[in-house]
This record gives C-alpha cells, sequence and structure tokens, in this order.
C-alpha cells in the first residue's frame, strides 16, 4: 500500500509521520468518553467503523471514563452512570451524582488551562459539561461528532443494530481498556508536545483532549 509522508515544525519540534493514503479495514469499536488517542487512531484509518451499542455495560472502561494529564500526573474522569449492571449501552443512563460535570471541567481547565490551545478550543468544548444529556451513548456520540470536527476527520461512522459476537471486521471492542489493553501492533504513537512532558515525560494514549489541547490542528498527523 502506497505511503504518504508528511514533514514539518510544529510545537514538539521538527515531527515526521508516515500516514498511509487509503483507508484499510472495517472495524468495531466500543462507545467512549473523550476517548483515547488509540480510539481515534482507529476511527480516523478504518473504511467504516460501527459502534457496538447493543453490549453490555462495562465498568472502568473508556465508555464512561477518559485519562488526562494533570500536574499530579494522570488523572481519571469518570461519568457516574444510573444502575449499569447488566443493562445494554445503548439504555445507560447519566447520573446527576456528585456534580461531576464542575468537576470534570474544573479538571481540564486545571490540566489544560496552560496549554496551547486551550482557549482556541474551550468554547467548543465547554457546553459537553453545560448541557444535560440522558443517556450516555448519546452524549458519547455528540462528543465523538465535535472532535471529529475539530481535528478535521470525516469517518463513516454507524450504530450497531445487533449484538455482534462474531465479526469479519477487526474487533476492538476490549482491546482499548484503560486497565490490562491487549498488545495492538498496528497502534504507533509519535510522542507529541505535552505541557507536563519535562515532569513525567512522555505519557501515551492519553485521551484525544490531550492531543487536541497540546497539538491543535497539527493533531491529525498523529493519528
Amino acid at each position: 500500500m502506497a505511503l504518504v509522508v508528511y514533514a514539518g515544525v510544529g510545537w514538539g519540534g521538527l515531527w515526521i509521520i508516515s500516514s498511509k493514503l487509503s483507508k484499510v479495514e472495517n472495524i468495531l469499536l466500543s462507545t467512549t468518553y473523550f476517548g483515547p488517542v488509540q480510539w481515534y487512531q482507529k476511527l480516523h484509518r478504518a473504511k467504516s467503523v460501527q459502534i457496538e451499542q447493543w453490549e453490555n455495560f462495562s465498568k472502568q472502561t473508556y465508555r464512561n471514563r477518559c485519562l488526562i494529564a494533570t500536574t499530579n500526573g494522570v488523572q481519571t474522569l469518570t461519568v457516574p452512570v444510573e444502575h449499569g449492571d447488566s443493562l445494554l449501552i445503548k439504555d445507560i443512563r447519566i447520573s446527576d451524582h456528585g456534580n461531576w460535570r464542575h468537576l470534570h471541567w474544573n479538571a481540564l481547565k486545571s490540566a489544560y488551562g496552560e496549554s496551547p490551545f486551550f482557549e482556541y478550543y474551550q468554547d467548543d468544548i465547554r457546553p459537553f459539561f453545560e448541557q444535560r444529556w440522558t443517556f450516555l451513548l448519546d452524549f458519547n456520540e455528540a462528543i465523538r461528532q465535535k472532535i471529529c470536527e475539530l481535528i478535521d476527520i470525516q469517518p463513516v461512522v454507524s450504530l450497531t443494530e445487533m449484538y455482534m459476537p462474531d465479526v469479519s471486521e477487526k474487533d476492538y471492542r476490549e482491546t482499548i481498556r484503560p486497565k490490562h489493553p491487549v498488545s495492538d501492533s498496528d497502534f504507533l504513537l509519535k510522542p507529541y508536545y505535552q505541557v507536563y512532558k519535562e515532569k513525567y515525560g512522555f505519557l501515551p494514549n492519553l485521551s484525544i483532549l490531550d492531543l487536541l489541547m497540546n497539538m491543535g490542528p497539527e493533531g491529525i498527523y498523529y493519528l
């Protein structure tokens, strides 16, 4: 397959990134809350993507949590849900417990307020913490659509019409997860500029917000 090489000078200095010219496969993903860079790389590189809505909700996954870089290291932001056990992901309702919207937005401001692109993107991201969604899947899909707009990718995405236990597409529903992730040789990430890089070194595969706030329009070249 043909390759194209992008090169230039950005916030992280000289970068050289190879990207495939043509899409490579049809894939299956779980829904995510401001999903990790790996998830968005899959989204960007696939011919088409199905997002699973008929699976049972799984706790402690990216379905309702994301990871961000803070002055104290990596922090987990979790969206509380109502009665998640044994419910289909499409039926999971967001809980208003604990004033989480306010806490998440304040955490993002604290973490990325000094990043190069926070002021540029904050008006696009803030509404997700001011409005209320009933269902987690709808909330995540609204986030996905906005993030795709901001990083300028146009994936072909649909929701599954039934649960897919055996699929011909590449199945990443349980591969991309915060704890004990499955090895993924297709996931290649070049280190990029991060606000706390001198303190912690490069922190890989955080929320797409980390890439967006630190690299801005150049973020697409890391997907």
